[in-house]
């Protein structure tokens, strides 16, 4: 049950709660293209060598390499082409004294070979001066035949990719908590991999409440404003790992509200809504969901859970809700109205929400430090501030975006961090540490 309606709760406290109540989701095992996205649960280890066979880096031609060991411009290496290897070839002409194979890049090194010169170092079959490249086999079958003139020497191993040396078989491919990106589908795929166990990304529903709200797109009537902040959570749930589902704006009524939520717990591991929070006689959210039942993890649950709504002692983002409902007890975190208010509250409760029930290793964003530029004049005292900023990597500086108001779009579109003032600080000097989060 609540602490009492008059607590005030830290932003610290309210984001333990919160995680405290949740675990990663099982994991369960994916085709790779489903993984992107997902956390890896298990150890994954090569069991081929990759490349599994030693093979050419360069299109030119497989040599011994006495034999090219005097060449040059003037006195180039004459060599019989005894056939072509192209990436897939099965056979392979074996390659003795005096004898060159015309070979692809990525295709098997022949037997005998010991390096690859590439085709500008050899007049490509013409007999004239240094080739640019290859005729294709289709226009010069006669290619595959004849003889190359090498113009330069090359060394044992040289443009040759051995068997194994990108990883061998064995190896850690792979570790438990790696995100799954595509680099590492492509190195599954690599390693012959075509499923992988991961932890999935959480399904996030989220929606908006109010009856002044309006679809973009739709023209507004008196007293009516587009809804922002379904399209920017939706957004930022997808930006945290995510597959995110929005549903359109719903009006200040308790039963259809309710309908809403439970229509939506079927596919949601988390809800998330926006407005209705606070102390006024339209707040619908709270009206909704103060009532569903006794405090979860109680014998006396109601069938719908319980959402607690609490104060917390932070600006942007007084007025917050969290809680478990339905039969699964699906988390849903109610964030204030105001656009900004709901933005910064998500990037302090939801998102380490979504990031821990994915099992990443990373559920907190980047915080440093930097030297505010300008002065941060007004900050309440006893609750924690979170301005919109832009961070300098390069001089390590932030400057303050906008003004402090909950309701400025415009400000935080061109923002990339919050700005920390304490607690216990009602200003802040320019040229003073401040404490960032870093938003990208």
């Amino acid at each position: 049950m609540s602490d009492g309606a008059d607590r005030v709760w830290s932003v610290s406290e309210h984001l333990e709660s919160i995680l405290a109540q949740l675990k990663p989701l099982e994991p369960i095992e994916l085709q790779l293209l489903d993984a992107q996205g997902c956390v890896l649960v298990e150890d994954v280890t090569v069991p081929v060598a990759l490349p599994p066979f030693a093979n050419s880096s360069m299109d030119g031609y497989a040599i011994r390499v006495a034999d090219v060991q005097a060449a040059t411009a003037e006195h180039p290496a004459v060599l019989d082409v005894i056939g072509d290897v192209a990436a897939g070839t099965g056979e392979l002409p074996t390659v003795g004294p005096g004898q060159a194979a015309r070979i692809m890049t990525g295709a098997p090194m022949p037997p005998g070979a010991e390096a690859v010169v590439p085709v500008e170092w050899t007049d490509g079959g013409t007999g004239g001066g240094p080739a640019a490249s290859m005729a294709a086999h289709s226009a010069d079958p006669g290619g595959a035949g004849g003889e190359v003139r090498v113009h330069r020497p090359a060394n044992n191993g040289q443009f040759v990719r051995e068997r194994g040396s990108d990883v061998a078989a064995g190896e850690l491919a792979l570790a438990a908590g790696t995100v799954i990106g595509p680099p590492q589908i492509g190195l599954l795929a690599a390693i012959g991999r075509g499923t992988v166990t991961v932890r999935p990304r959480p399904r996030v529903v989220v929606l908006s409440t109010g009856s002044e709200l309006v679809q973009p797109g739709e023209p507004l009537g008196p007293g009516r404003i587009h809804d922002s902040n379904s399209f920017a959570l939706t957004a930022a749930a997808r930006a945290a790992g995510a597959i995110a589902y929005r549903v359109g704006a719903v009006t200040d009524e308790v039963e259809t509200l309710r309908a809403t939520i439970e229509d939506q717990l079927i596919r949601a591991d988390v809800i998330v809504t926006s407005g209705g929070v606070s102390v006024g006689a339209y707040d619908v959210v709270k009206e909704a969901l103060s009532s569903l039942g006794d405090s979860f993890g109680d014998e006396g649950d109601g069938p719908f859970g319980h959402v607690e709504f609490r104060k917390l002692a932070m600006q942007p983002g007084k007025p917050q809700g969290f809680g478990r409902i339905g039969p699964d007890r699906t988390p849903l975190l109610a964030l204030p109205g105001n656009p900004v208010s709901a933005y910064v509250s998500f990037e302090l409760f939801v998102r380490p929400a979504i990031r821990t029930l994915m099992g990443a290793p990373s559920v907190h964003r980047e915080v440093v430090r930097a030297v505010c530029v300008a002065a941060i004049d007004g900050s309440p005292e006893g609750r924690r501030q979170f301005l919109r900023g832009h961070y300098d990597r390069r001089t390590g500086t932030v400057t303050p975006v906008g003004g402090s108001g909950s309701h400025l779009v415009r400000a935080l579109a061109h923002a990339d961090c919050l700005i920390v003032v304490p607690e216990a600080d009602t200003a802040v000097a320019a040229g003073e540490d401040v404490d960032v989060v870093l938003l990208d």
